[in-house]
């Protein structure tokens, strides 16, 4: 059967932010369909120098950290911190280690974040999706945040491959 690649943007969106999340959507599928299956025992086993675990919670809290420092331009919420009890990294700069979270929460977790994405951005209009936003090391636009966060998680999906790749021989 031939399959049909094309992009199809979700409805309640601008056309061109709708694409964008149907990438980010795509990324994250992608991810999903990696993980099916997974034995529980292997999302806190240490690989070199991350778990699966610490990968996911980092994959989630650094889109909420876009979402709300770059897209939104305020703190994240209260009640979306309380899904991140832990620091997304030590004190020597390397991703913390996460251990305790089934693969579950960990799903969770990412579904959460991405749920209040997609809420943020169902109103925008095209101006605010392409106005940069000015912080102190850079401006940035949450098009381009977008498409930072589809490339962020598939970058890690490589390295959730090899974990289970390396954790399987």
């Amino acid at each position: 059967m031939k399959r049909i690649l094309e992009i199809v943007a979700p409805s309640g969106y601008e056309p061109e932010i709708g694409a964008a999340i149907w990438m980010l959507d795509d990324t994250r599928r992608r991810t999903l369909e990696l993980l099916e299956d997974l034995p529980e025992e292997f999302v806190d086993q240490p690989v070199n120098e991350n778990t699966i675990g610490t990968i996911l919670y980092h994959i989630a809290l650094i889109e909420a950290d876009w979402l709300y420092s770059e897209i939104l331009e305020q703190p994240i919420s209260d009640d979306v911190m309380d899904l991140f009890p832990d620091q997304v990294r030590d004190q020597d700069g390397f991703l913390s280690k996460i251990k305790g979270f089934s693969l579950e929460e960990h799903l969770f977790r990412l579904s959460e974040i991405r749920k209040i994405l997609k809420l943020n951005l169902s109103g925008m209009t095209l101006e605010d999706f392409h106005r940069k936003r000015i912080l102190d090391a850079y401006e940035v636009s949450p098009q381009w945040v977008l498409h930072h966060l589809s490339q962020h998680e598939a970058e890690h999906r490589g390295e959730l491959g090899s974990i289970i790749t390396l954790i399987k021989k």
